[in-house]
This record gives structure tokens, sequence and C-alpha cells, in this order.
């Protein structure tokens, strides 16, 4: 039993290997892509970011992770909310209960620090899902939703939002809307030309700010490396 949990804890602490090995290749793609989102609105800072997949088990849980892990090394105050209210797994990732969080925050049944968790990284804090709601697209369009983001602009550089696959639910068009940017991530070798065409629609039609796309699990050819960001969500 002992080894069996070593191994599931040791599984999510490669998921974040942005923490766990910054001298990595890996890592040093993760801080390619954070220059590339800061050069991506030159005029206008991005404080809110959306990540969001085609489908399911495309890696974008672990993506977002290790992006708010490189911006926190940079020196931003920044926070990673977990607002994938169906199927969450940022407190596994980062090894935190989930006992309150975001569904908390948006029912009233919180104040905001009683939802906010530190990391071991220095200036990153965490809001897991916290319960699973019945209702997660009503609450993350609702006005308590706006005034949150309001509040935590005033109190982070850069807040980064973990939201469901785009084509199951339209939880991520919604955020996509009312956030400054948003990044698809799709799986090398797997995603679907259509199914990515599609979350680009919808993406489109939400009136979401593209930044760009994250291609994930890529094998580079030259040197037969193969570039892990985690194969699931």
């Amino acid at each position: 039993m002992a080894k069996k949990k070593k191994k599931i804890i040791q599984t999510a602490a490669r998921k974040l290997i942005a923490a766990a090995n910054p001298k990595s290749i890996v890592s040093e793609q993760f801080r390619t892509l954070r220059t590339n989102i800061n050069f991506s609105m030159p005029d206008k800072p991005i404080k809110t970011l959306v990540y969001t997949s085609a489908s399911p088990g495309e890696g974008k849980s672990t993506v977002a992770a290790n992006t708010a892990v490189v911006f926190a090394q940079e020196g931003k105050k920044v926070l990673l909310i977990d607002a994938d209210m169906r199927k969450p797994t940022v407190h596994y990732t980062f090894h935190l209960t989930n006992t309150v969080g975001l569904s908390n925050l948006l029912t009233r049944q919180v104040l905001l620090e009683d939802a906010l968790k530190q990391t071991e990284t220095e200036n990153l804090h965490i809001i897991t899902c916290g319960p699973i709601p019945p209702n997660p697209a009503e609450l993350l369009s609702s006005n308590t939703m706006g005034k949150l983001i309001e509040q935590l602009k005033e109190q982070y550089d850069l807040i980064i939002f973990d939201a469901p696959p785009i084509l199951s639910v339209t939880d991520a068009q919604i955020l996509s809307n009312i956030c400054d940017g948003t990044i698809l991530v799709m799986s090398s070798g797997e995603t679907e030309k259509e199914a990515v065409v599609k979350a680009k629609e919808a993406l489109v039609s939400s009136q979401a700010n593209i930044l760009g796309v994250v291609l994930n699990n890529f094998v580079l050819q030259k040197d037969h490396y193969y570039q892990y960001y985690g194969s699931g969500e």
C-alpha cells in the first residue's frame, strides 16, 4: 500500500517539472512559453489567462500548472485557479486538500482568504475547485465571478484559469470571454484536426483573445528526445 502511494506522489511531482527540475529542457520550453505570452500583448499586460483543450486528456492542466510555476519563478505574484469544476485535478498536482475552493467562493460560503492556498513555489498561490457543484457554467457566468476576478486583479500580477475542455461544456467559452487571453492545448499526434477547428470556432464565437496553441507531447526528431508535459489532465 505504501509503495503504491509513493508511486502516485512521484507521478504527480513529475507533472510539475518546472518546479522539480527547473534546469531541464522541458522547463526551458515552459520559460519560452512564458516569454511568448509576455510578448503576445505588448500594449496591454495580461492579467487573466485561460488554458483549455479541445478534448479531455490533452494535458492542459499540466501545462497550466507549469506555466504558473515559471511565471512565479520570474518574480510575479501568480494565482492558479482550478476552474474545471467537473473534473478538478490541480489539488492532486500540488498535493493540496480540496475541501474549500472556487465553488465555495462563488456561492459566498467562505471569504477569499479561506480559499487561498500557499504552494512550495514562492509567489504562487492556488484556489482549488472545492466541492463539485451541480451548475458550474452558471457559477462561472455569475456576477459574483466577475466581482471575484476584479478583486483578484488587485492582488495578483497574473491569474491563470485551468478550464474544462471546450468541446465538452461551455465553461471554457464563458471564461475566455471575460479573460485577457486564452491558450489552446493539443496533444501531438492525438488531437484530431476537426476537433481543433471546432475548438477554435467555439473560442472565436465567444470573442476569446486566442494567444496561441501549445503542442503537447511532441517528439523532437533530431535527437529523439521526448518532451514530457504530462499525458493526462
